[in-house]
């Protein structure tokens, strides 16, 4: 009766190193086992199969009809084995495959001309990118890295790497200055209509101003309370209000004519960038790739 169970790898190779030598003693010395284990291999391969691979001779060793047909798919696969690992190999030291990320709303829109670079010299990784700014979890939704604006808990579970700071700023569209008269002093703030953000945990952000030495908070009324980075800047540029925005997310539109930078020696220091990789296995070429990408094209500060 054959043996249950399916056929080793190891077993496998024992049988075509028999069949290409022609020797059990010969296979043994290419394997680095002895001439005992190549046998046993064959034995189980024997008797799991229900025939007989070989015919044995004192002077020689033989394939037979059914071991010659084995062999075939026994070296079909083996050569599909070595491939895999050998794309399996690639993949570690060249940035192939799919990495996917994790981003704020408006800062992420700042990298889609980033994203542009890294195809052009990454041609093998795909992207998958989502803009929010929710809190994701890393781990649980399969993110490989989660980019996120400011301090983060420490979480032994994440790898944190620290992109840039940011500066946030008060932006208001041409038309709506026209409108409503323009803002020359931190006191003119309280004519004007105030568009807020309320962050991921609930809570209202204040606008932040550095007033002479001192840096102090408003807490505005607000005309337009948005959850949605991107929607904020939209708001701005829709003459909606004031709003706070981070410098480099308002920059593109601020050189554009979108936007209008107000009390620019009241802007202050705002959060930093970090990006958060989970732990576990180590990081794949591709997601190091991104991830120093990433890095890179936000090293230098914005031009102001």
């Amino acid at each position: 009766m054959a043996e249950r169970g399916e056929p080793s790898v190891s077993d496998i190779a024992c049988f075509v190193a028999v069949a290409q030598t022609g020797s059990f003693t010969r296979a043994g010395e290419e394997l680095g086992t002895s001439k005992s284990n190549v046998g046993k291999a064959v034995q189980r391969l024997e008797a799991r199969l229900g025939t007989r691979l070989f015919q044995r001779t004192t002077r020689a060793v033989r394939l037979t009809e059914d071991g010659e047909t084995y062999l075939l798919a026994a070296q079909a696969a083996l050569d599909g084995l070595r491939e895999a690992e050998q794309q399996l190999a690639a993949r570690r030291s060249e940035p192939i495959g799919r990495v996917r990320l994790d981003l704020p709303a408006g800062f992420g829109r700042l990298l889609l001309p980033a994203f542009e670079t890294l195809r052009r010299k990454h041609p093998k990784i795909t992207l998958e990118v989502a803009l929010t700014d929710r809190m994701s979890d890393p781990v649980g939704e399969g993110w490989d890295i989660v980019v996120r604006i400011g301090e983060l808990p420490v979480d032994s579970e994440m790898t944190v790497r620290k992109l840039c700071d940011l500066k946030l700023g008060l932006y208001a569209a041409p038309a709506y200055l026209a409108r409503k008269g323009p803002v020359d002093t931190i006191a003119d703030l309280a004519a004007h209509d105030a568009v807020v953000f309320r962050g991921p945990g609930g809570r209202l952000r204040p606008w932040a101003l550095q007033d002479g030495t001192h840096r102090r908070e408003l807490s505005m009324p607000s005309t337009l309370v948005l959850a949605d980075g991107q929607a904020l800047v939209d708001a701005a540029i829709a003459g909606c209000g004031i709003a706070q925005i981070f410098d480099r997310v308002a920059l593109p539109h601020l050189h554009a004519g979108r936007l209008v930078h107000l009390l620019p020696h009241a802007a202050v220091d705002g959060p930093p960038v970090h990006a958060i990789i989970p732990l576990g296995q180590k990081m794949t070429a591709r997601t190091r790739a991104v991830l120093n990408h990433l890095a890179e094209s936000l090293r230098e500060p914005p031009h102001r």
